[in-house]
């Protein structure tokens, strides 16, 4: 477990670097500069280049690259060309806030769709396998600025249940934060819940048919200790790996549902920072997003390896 800690960490660092590296390249090749759009299209010439001179974006490529690089390996990450705001505090503002909504998705998701995937196995080929299966493929395919749209119009519109935009106020309780992050939680569950509902099906029938299953059943165990005490652990593994890539795509991949819901999130400021050309902000957060995405799925690895003795001492 130590050295896969160890192995799995030492990858972070050159994969992140990396990325920066390929960030830069493509940052580079964007037409256009921060100063015309941050001045405005009919700002004089003289005007534009005076700008990008200020926040150094006429230097060469490789001098911004090296500067920005040292600036981030120290936490100091610049000042937000479109706001003027330090980018470390900002981002983390905003990583905190997809972070709470991210975990109140997870905490819908996870139960309902292990218990959803779990049933659907026990019943194989029944009507409630049938029926689990065919809502929760219908869920996933729709897309979440559809589901969010109908969610607004019926909610908020319609029944005036829940509060439009979804950010809670300044000073608000956990109760009332929680109130206004269900209904943008809502379809990030419906994406995630199917994926996550059939891999725990696929992984509890694959556990039910496996030899100490029958062995166990054989020796007259009721079929609840063999169900919940045995079979589900190890039908868990692949159903934890599969959360473990989705925790990093909530927390980074919001950008829909933070857009629709207004909602200040990381990914709502990688979009208006994409829009705004600003792009030390662009930069810090893609790096900040791809560094969760990768250690969730070490949590997800570790948590594999404790669940399965196999992956724990196998090479």
């Amino acid at each position: 477990m130590g050295r896969l800690i160890v192995r799995r960490l030492l990858l972070v660092v050159p994969t992140l670097l990396l990325l920066s590296v390929l960030i830069f390249l493509m940052l580079g090749v964007v037409p256009g500069d921060p100063g015309r759009v941050k001045l405005g299209p009919y700002a004089p010439a003289s005007a534009v280049a005076q700008y990008d001179h200020q926040i150094g974006y006429d230097r060469p490529l490789v001098e911004r690259y090296g500067s920005w690089l040292g600036g981030f390996v120290v936490l100091h990450w610049g000042e937000s060309w479109n706001t003027n705001q330090p980018v470390f505090s900002l981002t983390m503002q905003r990583l905190w806030a997809s972070i709470q909504l991210a975990f109140v998705a997870l905490v819908i998701i996870i139960p309902l769709a292990i218990v959803l995937g779990v049933t659907a196995a026990l019943h194989r080929d029944g009507i409630a396998d049938r029926i689990i299966t065919v809502v929760s493929l219908s869920l996933t395919v729709v897309p979440e600025f559809v589901s969010g749209v109908v969610l607004i119009v019926l909610f908020v519109v319609g029944l005036k249940l829940f509060h439009f935009p979804a950010a809670p106020p300044p000073g608000s309780g956990p109760l009332t934060r929680l109130f206004y992050l269900i209904l943008p939680a809502i379809p990030l569950m419906f994406v995630e819940m199917g994926y996550i509902a059939r891999m725990a099906r696929a992984g509890m029938i694959e556990a039910l048919n496996m030899p100490y299953i029958r062995t166990a059943t054989l020796n007259g165990l009721p079929r609840r200790r063999v169900v919940y005490g045995h079979a589900l652990r190890n039908a868990m593994a692949p159903t934890v790996a599969v959360i473990g890539t989705q925790i990093g795509w909530l927390v980074g991949g919001l950008v829909v549902i933070e857009r629709l819901f207004v909602y200040p999130g990381v990914g709502k400021l990688m979009a208006d920072s994409a829009t705004f050309k600003d792009f030390p902000v662009l930069e810090s957060t893609v790096l900040v997003v791809a560094a969760i995405y990768m250690l969730s799925n070490l949590g997800a690895d570790i948590i594999v390896a404790f669940l399965d003795p196999r992956v724990r001492y196998g090479r």
